[in-house]
Formats: C-alpha cells, structure tokens, sequence
C-alpha cells in the first residue's frame, strides 16, 4: 500500500494540533467533481474528531482534464498569504460547480482580497512553485486521482465519505493507542 513520502512542513495548510493522534492528508482538485464532494464529507470528520484528528490539504490540480484546478490552487495560495486560505478553499468548492476565472475574482473579492493583486499573481506564478511541489509531492507518494486521503501516512483506498473516513481514523487511531501503551508498558 503507498505511503505518504513527505511528513507535514510549515507549508502545508493544517487544521488541528500536530500531537493529534490521527493525521489526515488530503491530495485533491479544486475542479474534481468527486472533491467538491469531498469536502463537506472531511468537514463531518473534522467535527466529529475535534482535537483527535490533524488535517493537511495538499494540492493535486489534474490540468489535462481540470484546467482551471491550478489557478484555483493558485488563488487558494494567494488567500493564504493573506491569512485566508480555509476561507477560499470552502467558497471554491462550494462554487466549483460554476468555476472561471470571474467566479475566482469574485470570491477574492468577497473575502476582501485585492483583485489587481491575484490577478497579478497568477499572471507570475507567483504561487505555481507550491502548487507544483504538492503535486510532484503526491505523485511521489502513488496518488494516481483525487482526492486522495493518507491516514497516519497509509494511503486510504476506501470511499470518502464521512463513515468510511472516520472508520479508518477510528482503525488508525486504535493502532497508535495500542503501540503507546505497548511501549509504556515494556
């Protein structure tokens, strides 16, 4: 089964406590029918898990078949360096259904970032270098679709929804709870 190869860096956009037993790792697509779907199924788990559970969205844009995936993450990224990614990355997929090049503007604008500025940005790739080492990144660790979900590093190959997600946490964190008290009791 493919592993994560690259742990979770000051890069990476991460809800929850790294002392959190499980982690969770998402590769997706801005422009993924399946990861629009997606979403709101990983934000029931992060509910249900709270402080349990640390997640990682790593980008994973299928230009080929998603042309406006890229810019998308690129646009994500902007907004992040704005402090607003978790922002941007719920209203494109809640509007990924409708994506262009205006709906992206018009979201940097209702979050009250500078259009002329994005507009510049991804003019400059100012943020294609990130996007691109998360992709490079998840094809290094066998993703071949999205979205694609790591568990504790192990590459989650069930569906995504919120049941078969928490299943797997439950498993994973039974797992890490099982090796500490192992070792504790050696």
């Amino acid at each position: 089964m493919p592993e994560l190869r690259f742990p979770i860096t000051g890069q990476d956009h991460v809800i929850g406590s790294a002392d959190a037993p499980v982690t969770l790792v998402e590769y997706g697509d801005y422009q993924c029918p399946h990861c629009q779907a997606a979403w709101p199924e990983v934000e029931a788990v992060l509910r249900r898990f709270g402080r349990n559970l640390r997640y990682a969205y790593r980008h994973f844009p299928i230009a080929t078949v998603h042309p406006l995936a890229k810019p998308a993450a690129e646009t994500a990224e902007f907004a992040g360096a704005h402090g607003l990614f978790w922002e941007m990355h719920s209203a494109i997929y809640a509007n990924g259904h409708q994506l262009s090049g205006p709906t992206l503007a018009a979201l940097a604008s209702g979050l009250g970032l500078d259009v002329a500025a994005l507009g510049d940005a991804l003019e400059r790739g100012s943020y294609a270098a990130k996007v691109d080492s998360d992709l490079l990144g998840g094809i290094r660790s066998g993703v071949n679709g999205t979205p694609c979900f790591f568990v504790n590093g192990r590459r989650h190959d069930g569906p995504y929804e919120a049941a078969a997600l928490s299943a797997a946490i439950e498993a994973a964190r039974t797992d890490a709870e099982s090796r500490v008290v192992g070792i504790v009791s050696e």
